[in-house]
């Protein structure tokens, strides 16, 4: 039996880095777009080709880690789908759950990398197909999964929760955008099934249909829903935890530089499971704390490097290195 099992999307991702220009576009996320002239042949600087997708991400956190881990993710049989799957094994990641589709290709991303920040075109393909009838669930058995469905496999989501809830997994879950969009009810009336709940403050808002500055209302009616732990991520403003007694607020790391942001949010969240993974005892206050410490390490380690995996820590940085020793972390009552 597995410690962990990762289920949810693969990619294949070509980062491209140039320095093509930015014009104002209020729409946008951060005020800003790249500018790309159609008929035109742009080179780039430099290209990389990476592994990604949440579940890969995820599985390499495990397994670096020290767990036995497993892969669950559906590619195409196809160079991209089999370079995916020997990149997870090259990680000590198990890929025997993992599907292959003869109808679509693996999925990909074309990422433009430009001041730490990026562009992506992504490409669903194979990962948009997983369903249940793809999986043999008595082979997912495992201590935990990690859940994180892209596009239309969410629809496996309410038989995945059964049989975990009937075979005692413990499941952590991060909803895609996707998800929350299509299927919020679902996902709240899951929520009394969840040990661990990541999301980040939109989606946080978007699932409750209320402003994230609302912040205790918020915790409270997660809290409310659920028995486990709820961390919402917020960028550069750190994370904010609750146990359901108590609200964990942490800084981030400063980082040594900010190349690439791909990958960062499924790195808090595989890197918090990973903690309660490990030590088992998770209403713990030093325990959450531990685990908030390593799901912001981990994910201030990925941003400094091109992809979602290559920055991704082993237990062993993490625990020796004193970088990763102090981060500010302030706790207070929810009532």
């Amino acid at each position: 039996m597995y410690d962990v099992v990762a289920i949810g999307s693969a990619t294949r991702d070509n980062f491209l880095k140039a320095n093509y220009p930015l014009t104002n576009w209020p729409a946008a996320p951060l005020k800003k777009a790249i500018v790309l002239p159609l008929g035109e042949k742009l080179g780039v600087d430099e290209a990389y080709f990476k592994i990604g997708g949440n579940s890969a991400n995820a599985s390499v956190t495990f397994a670096r880690h020290g767990f036995k881990t497993a892969c669950l993710a559906k590619v195409g049989n196809d160079l991209p789908g089999a370079e995916i799957l020997e990149q997870l094994k090259k990680e000590g990641v198990s890929t025997s759950l993992s599907v292959i589709s003869n109808e679509k290709p693996t999925a990909y991303s074309a990422l433009l990398l430009r001041n730490g920040e990026r562009t992506i075109l992504s490409y669903h393909g194979a990962s948009d197909t997983l369903s249940i009838r793809d999986l043999d669930l008595e082979k997912l058995k495992a201590r935990w999964w990690y859940i994180s469905l892209a596009g239309e496999s969410d629809a496996m989501y309410p038989s995945l929760i059964q049989f975990a809830k009937k075979n005692k997994i413990k499941v952590a879950f991060n909803p895609s955008g996707h998800h929350i969009k299509h299927w919020p009810n679902e996902i709240l009336d899951s929520l009394k099934d969840i040990e661990f709940l990541v999301l980040n403050t939109g989606e946080a808002a978007d699932l409750l249909k209320m402003p994230y500055k609302k912040e205790k209302e918020v915790f409270k009616e997660l809290d409310k829903r659920m028995p486990g732990i709820v961390a919402i991520t917020d960028g550069p403003n750190g994370a904010i935890v609750s146990d359901g007694k108590r609200i964990y607020r942490s800084g981030i790391y400063r980082e040594k530089e900010i190349v690439d942001r791909t990958g960062a949010g499924d790195a808090f969240g595989s890197g918090f499971t990973a903690m309660l993974a490990r030590f088992r005892n998770y209403g713990d206050a030093d325990l959450i704390k531990k685990a908030i410490r390593f799901a912001a390490a981990n994910s201030t380690s990925v941003v400094e490097h091109i992809g979602a995996t290559d920055g991704i820590l082993t237990r062993e940085e993490f625990d020796k290195d004193p970088r990763w020793k102090d981060l500010e972390i302030k706790i207070e009552s929810l009532t």
